[in-house]
């Protein structure tokens, strides 16, 4: 069974996703539920999947607590709560006795947003961060690479939080470089408090052009500093759909892992997520 460790959804009826601007981003703008995903993990054999964040809005993640409390498809999600609030720790454990609490298990900010390339390792973020870790979740980090070496910094300083790297820090495949996302890369797989997800790679890719050659520089990085025991992959679905289907994502990340052996396939398809979020 395979575990798909990172999707979204969302209804435009219930408010809108103000990032879905301009046009590269308009066929996002509508709706997206579990049931449309149902099919497509089916096909693929995804028997759990991970549910993350979108936005910044406290309403979202009871919705999301409640949506797991109805689906056998969805193991865990990952919400969002302002970390900077100064009940924080009350807060937490009040969605963690909401409907669907129990399938709580993560925790994530859109720091790719923030201005402030160091918001991590702000004093009020760091108590979040430990509010988290006390709560016994994790840390998702959805960060561009020049926020990558915060993200060290505030591992390194919270020793006891799982920090998960959402979509390889997302580097600029596009482009072809490598550097300096590649050593910042290294660098926080050093800390053995993080683990990656094999995800959000194809549209970091030229949506129309890309080659599993142009991202395979990259899963080498990730499979070379992490190891298949703290790299899982996801799908990042619906956002993958601007550059490939459901299918294709998981088809490719297949390609990309095809040198590991069977024990090693398992951590990255299934192995690793359940035990990271305990699943």
């Amino acid at each position: 069974m395979i575990v798909d460790a990172h999707h979204h959804v969302w209804d435009l009826s219930v408010r809108d996703q103000d990032w879905i601007t301009g046009p590269e981003l308009q066929p996002l703008r509508r709706n997206f539920t579990v049931t449309d995903l149902r099919p497509k993990t089916r096909a693929a054999d995804v028997g759990r999947t991970v549910l993350v964040q979108t936005i910044t809005v406290p309403e979202e993640t009871p919705e999301f607590l409640a949506l797991a409390a109805e689906s056998d498809l969805i193991g865990g999600v990952v919400g969002w709560t302002d970390l900077t609030r100064p009940d924080v720790t009350d807060e937490l454990a009040r969605l963690a006795e909401l409907p669907g609490g129990a399938h709580l298990r993560g925790i994530r900010h859109q720091v790719q947003g923030e201005p402030d390339p160091e918001w991590l390792l702000r004093p009020d973020v760091h108590r979040g961060l430990t509010a988290v870790a006390e709560a016994g979740l994790v840390y998702d980090l959805v960060v561009l690479p020049h926020q990558l070496s915060a993200c060290v910094k505030a591992a390194a300083d919270q020793s006891g939080l799982t920090f998960v790297l959402d979509h390889l820090g997302k580097p600029p495949i596009a482009s072809g470089a490598q550097e300096p996302w590649a050593g910042a890369v290294r660098a926080l797989a050093g800390l053995p408090n993080t683990v990656c997800k094999l995800s959000g790679m194809v549209t970091e890719a030229d949506h129309a052009t890309w080659t599993v050659d142009d991202l395979r520089p990259y899963a080498d990085t990730v499979l070379e500093a992490f190891g298949p025991s703290r790299l899982m992959f996801g799908s990042d679905w619906p956002v993958c759909t601007l550059a490939a289907t459901y299918a294709q994502v998981l088809e490719t990340a297949v390609e990309l892992t095809a040198g590991l052996s069977g024990s090693e396939r398992e951590d990255v398809f299934a192995g690793t997520a359940t035990r990271v979020y305990g699943l």
